[in-house]
C-alpha cells in the first residue's frame, strides 16, 4: 500500500497538489503587495519629505535587515516548526504594514516608522524563505522538485512585474493603498498557509541547542560540500556581475536619450524573460545535462552583454535584457534542485540561508560596482568592464571540474 501511495502521489501533477498550490498562490498575492509596496516606500518618503536620501534609507533598511538576519534565519528555521515560521511572517507583514496604513490615514506617519515596517519586512522575508525553501520537498514529490522550483522562480517574476507596474497606480489613488493591498495578499498568504499540511518534523528543544554553532554547522556543510560551495560562488560572481551591468545599462540608455518610458519597459522585459524562462526551464531541466545547463548561462550572458554598446533603441535593449533573462531560470532550477535533495532535510534551512546571504549580497553590492564604474569610465567601457568580468567567470566556470561533473553523487552528503 505504501509503494502505491507514493506511485500515485509521483503521478498527480503539481496543479491537483493541494499543499503546494495553497502556498503558491498565497505568495504569488504576497509577491504583488510586496513589490508595490517597495514601489510606493520611496514615493512616500519624498511626498513627505522631498528627501531622495530618506528614500533611500528606507529601501536599504529592508534589504540590510534581511540580510543581517539571513544566517540566524536560517538556522531557526532548521531549529523551529517550518509552518509555524511561514503563519507568523505573514502575521508579522500584516500587523506592521497595518500600522503604517493607520499612520498615513492619520497624517502621523514618519521616517523611523516606515524604517521600522521596513526592517519587520526584511526580517520576516529573511525567515520565510528559508522556511518554503526548506518545506519544498515535502510538499511535492521529488521527480516533480525541479518544477516546483521553475513554478516558484515563475511566480517571483510575475509578481515582481505586477507589483512594479500596480505601485505608482496606487500610490496616485491614494497614499496608504498600495500598502493596504499589500497587507491584504499577505493577509490572503496566511490564510492559505494555515490550510497546508506539512509532515511533523523532531524539532530540538530551545534548552538544548546553541544559535552560533547551529548557524556555524550549517556553513561548514556548506563549505564541506564542493557542490554547493562552488555553485553558491558562480550566483555571487553572476548576481554581482550583472546587477552592477544592469545599472551601466540604464545610465547608458540614459545618456542616449531614451525617454523613462522606454526604460520602465526596459526592465519590464527583464521580467518577461525571466518568467518565460521559467515556463522552459523544467523542459530545459528534462533534456539538458546539469553541466550544459550552468554552463550555457554564463556562455549567453558572455555573448549578449557586450551588445548593448551598439544598441541605442530602449526597446532593443529591452528584448537584450528578456534574451540574458531567458537562461537563467534553467541554471537556478538545474541547481536549487540538487542542493535540496543533497542537503538533509536538518539542514535545509541554514543551506537557503546560505545561499540568500551570498546571492542578496552580490546584488546589493553590484549596483554600486556599477555606479563606481559609470564615475570614472564612460557608460560604453563600464559595459564592457562588466561583460569581461562576465566572461572571467564564464571561463572559470566551463573549466571547473565540479561543474563538469555536476551533480556529482548524492549519496556523499548522507
Amino acid at each position: 500500500m505504501t509503494v502505491e501511495r507514493e506511485v500515485d502521489q509521483a503521478v498527480v501533477p503539481l496543479s491537483r497538489n493541494r499543499n503546494y498550490t495553497l502556498l503558491w498562490v498565497g505568495q504569488a498575492c504576497a509577491e504583488v503587495g510586496f513589490s508595490a509596496s517597495m514601489i510606493a516606500f520611496p514615493l512616500l518618503v519624498l511626498a513627505l519629505t522631498g528627501s531622495a536620501a530618506a528614500s533611500g534609507l528606507v529601501l536599504a533598511a529592508d534589504a540590510v535587515a534581511q540580510l543581517a538576519v539571513g544566517l540566524p534565519a536560517g538556522a531557526l528555521v532548521d531549529r523551529w516548526d517550518r509552518r509555524k515560521v511561514m503563519l507568523a511572517c505573514e502575521a508579522g507583514n500584516v500587523l506592521a504594514l497595518a500600522s503604517l496604513v493607520v499612520a498615513i490615514i492619520a497624517g502621523v506617519a514618519t521616517i523611523p516608522h516606515m524604517v521600522a515596517v521596513a526592517v519587520v519586512l526584511g526580517v520576516c522575508r529573511a525567515l520565510f524563505e528559508p522556511a518554503e525553501d526548506a518545506s519544498l520537498p515535502s510538499l511535492v514529490p521529488e521527480e516533480q522538485l525541479a518544477t516546483a522550483v521553475s513554478m516558484n522562480a515563475a511566480r517571483s517574476s510575475i509578481g515582481q512585474m505586477a507589483g512594479n507596474a500596480l505601485g505608482g497606480v496606487l500610490f496616485a489613488i491614494g497614499r496608504w493603498v498600495p500598502f493596504l493591498v499589500d497587507l491584504v495578499t499577505h493577509f490572503i498568504s496566511l490564510v492559505a498557509i494555515s490550510f497546508i499540511r506539512l509532515p511533523r518534523r523532531k524539532t530540538v528543544p530551545v534548552e538544548n541547542t546553541h544559535l552560533g554553532r547551529e548557524i556555524l554547522a550549517g556553513m561548514r556543510w556548506v563549505l564541506a560540500h564542493r557542490e554547493v560551495r562552488v555553485t553558491a560562488v558562480c550566483a555571487l560572481a553572476l548576481n554581482l556581475f550583472f546587477s552592477a551591468y544592469y545599472l551601466v545599462v540604464i545610465v547608458l540608455a540614459e545618456r542616449a536619450g531614451v525617454s523613462s518610458a522606454e526604460i520602465g519597459i526596459m526592465a519590464a522585459m527583464l521580467g518577461v524573460g525571466g518568467i518565460l524562462g521559467s515556463l522552459v526551464a523544467p523542459y530545459l531541466h528534462r533534456v539538458l545535462s546539469p553541466y550544459v545547463s550552468i554552463a550555457g548561462v554564463f556562455w549567453a550572458l558572455s555573448l549578449l552583454a557586450p551588445l548593448a554598446v551598439f544598441i541605442d533603441s530602449g526597446l532593443l535593449l529591452g528584448a537584450l535584457f528578456a534574451g540574458m533573462a531567458l537562461f537563467a531560470p534553467t541554471a537556478n532550477t538545474t541547481i536549487t534542485t540538487h542542493q535540496l535533495l543533497l542537503t538533509p532535510d536538518a539542514l535545509r534551512g541554514r543551506m537557503s540561508g546560505v545561499m540568500s546571504v551570498v546571492v542578496g549580497g552580490a546584488a546589493a553590492l553590484g549596483p554600486a560596482l556599477g555606479g563606481v564604474l559609470v564615475e570614472f569610465v564612460s557608460p560604453d567601457t563600464a559595459v564592457l568592464v562588466a561583460a569581461a568580468g562576465m566572461v572571467v567567470v564564464t571561463l572559470l566556470v566551463t573549466v571547473n571540474p565540479t561543474l563538469r561533473r555536476y551533480p556529482g553523487n548524492r549519496e556523499e552528503a548522507q
